[in-house]
């Protein structure tokens, strides 16, 4: 595959903030550590203070591979994270069936190519590529359904609690369906191996998003984390207390919020006085506080500080934090030096910073992860004969027409020297008024300002004509629109691997591993 690359401005497709962060704006200083570049990450190396417990973490990660044939790779990193020279590259995604949308693959391979990129910089160190599993989150319909080109297959069960939880026993016939989709060729005979062998017969999604993750990047050496894990909950037992009881994030992360709205940015989430949900087998509630009590919302469930403190000491597992702190948990049980995430992840990142202060956790290098436009033969054929580029396919859809008859039919649309010769008519017809009558000036004006209005009109409409004369170019420019950009979006956020996996088998993923550069800061447009 022949890779080209773009500004992720050129895209239309990220906020504001995010462009400003990568372009390293003065202002968003206050709400990070370290600029994401080399120089950021020779600080974080430096200045890394890592208290968590290294052997408790590769312990629970042997338990957590104990029945997955993963490679010697894993292994080693496994092994390496024992030691004080070792740190971790951290993306992290839900749970989603057969991986989801083809970003969760995008976010992998950045943080990948980060830890090869780092070891090649920094040869004293190690670093380990993890994906932190979102076993706790509990929104099932955000993750129980998958769009294959144009057919959405879904998991209909009923579901409550953590997602990392439930069973995959009911999944057999979204299973078949999505096997019976990639066929029975030699990549999608492999593909839907691989999502067998994941979820026939497993006890929990968090263990067949493991084996299925592992079958696709375990030769990579990445490293799934399920977090969900009382040894390691532990080491966090101290801030869950503190910060239901004294609630210090929701105040400096609402002051933090406050801070980025007054410089015109949009914050992506907001605290709550408490950050943490009660979580137990089928059940993931809110924790709430009334009248000195705290409460797990529709439950009979309440502590008062001292059994909250009992509690949290004898169950830490039973807490689970939000999306405000599960960042500081991970930060706290991991020896990490960056968090890679996509837009509206790296926003709230940014907004978390004065939560990992107060704690005195040390905030990781922010990366926002490689997108990419995959464009295969047919349509890299089609956008030549239509001469329109990498670059343009990104414009929105009128635009790119209006452009295209523009440039492509001979008739000039835009009636520019008519409009300097009736100018120049008018600032002689001003002149005469002028010397008649003073106030005859601004009747000239009035006049022209209508001829010009009349024109553009006039405009618009040979414009519409011409496309008429050109709607098969026309239509064929909303097909490719279509193609690349499902529902309007960045085909990233839409489509699965496996059409991708059942053309290109491994070697899509190992040209993403070529052609994503993820401190380069720009978005990767794939010629299949």
């Amino acid at each position: 595959m022949q890779a080209k690359y773009i500004s992720y401005k050129e895209t239309s497709a990220f906020s504001s903030i995010v462009l400003d962060y990568i372009d390293g704006k003065s202002s968003l200083r206050p709400f990070y550590q370290y600029s994401p570049d080399q120089q950021g990450f020779a600080e974080a190396i430096e200045k890394r203070n890592f208290t968590g417990d290294r052997s408790v973490l590769a312990d629970t990660l042997n338990k957590q591979y104990s029945g997955v044939e993963t490679s010697d790779l894993v292994r080693k990193n496994i092994a390496l994270l024992s030691g004080k020279q070792t740190f971790t590259i951290t993306t992290g995604h839900q749970l989603n069936i057969f991986t989801g949308p083809l970003y969760f693959i995008y976010k992998i391979v950045t943080a990948i190519n980060l830890a090869k990129e780092l070891e090649a910089k920094f040869p004293g160190y190690n670093f380990v590529p993890v994906y932190w599993m979102a076993t706790e989150d509990h929104d099932f319909e955000e993750i129980n359904h998958v769009k294959i080109e144009d057919r959405m297959l879904t998991w209909n069960k009923q579901a409550a609690g953590a997602t990392g939880q439930l069973s995959t026993k009911d999944i057999e016939e979204v299973l078949v369906a999505y096997k019976g989709y990639l066929g029975i060729s030699e990549n999608g005979l492999k593909l839907a191996d691989m999502a067998d062998l994941a979820y026939s017969g497993q006890h929990k999604l968090s263990d067949a998003t493991r084996i299925l993750v592992d079958a696709l990047f375990g030769k990579y050496g990445l490293v799934c984390v399920n977090a969900d894990d009382p040894a390691l909950k532990q080491q966090f037992s101290e801030i869950i207390f503190k910060d239901i009881t004294e609630q210090s994030s929701f105040q400096r992360i609402s002051e933090s919020n406050k801070s980025i709205e007054d410089l015109g940015y949009k914050p992506q989430v907001n605290p709550r006085e408490i950050n943490f949900f009660y979580m137990i087998d089928g059940l993931r509630e809110r924790i709430i506080q009334e009248n000195g009590i705290y409460k797990v919302m529709n439950t009979d469930i309440g502590f008062n500080t001292e059994e909250l403190q009992e509690e949290i000491d004898t169950y830490p597992e039973r807490f689970s934090p939000n999306v405000v702190m599960r960042p500081v948990y991970q930060e706290v049980i991991l020896p990490n030096l960056a968090y890679i995430g996509g837009g509206a992840e790296t926003t709230y990142w940014l907004q978390l910073k004065a939560g990992f202060d107060h704690y005195g956790v040390d905030f990781p290098v922010l990366i926002l992860r490689n997108s990419a436009l995959i464009i295969d033969k047919r349509t890299e054929t089609r956008m030549h004969i239509l001469g329109i580029s990498h670059k343009d396919i990104f414009k929105d859809t009128n635009t790119l027409k209006n452009e295209w008859v523009k440039a492509h039919v001979p008739l000039r649309f835009a009636l520019e020297d008519e409009q300097r010769a009736i100018s120049f008519i008018f600032e002689q017809i001003k002149l005469t008024a002028y010397k008649i009558d003073k106030t005859l000036s601004e009747s000239a004006d009035a006049a022209k300002t209508r001829t010009f209005k009349l024109i553009a009109t006039l405009e618009k409409k040979l414009l519409r004509a011409e496309k008429r004369k050109h709607a098969t170019s026309l239509a064929q420019i909303d097909s490719l629109k279509d193609r690349l950009f499902p529902s309007g979006v960045l085909q990233e956020r839409v489509l699965n691997i496996a059409p991708m996996y059942v053309l290109y088998g491994p070697d899509f993923i190992e040209a993403l591993i070529s052609s994503f550069k993820p401190l380069d800061h720009e978005f990767t447009v794939l010629f299949a």
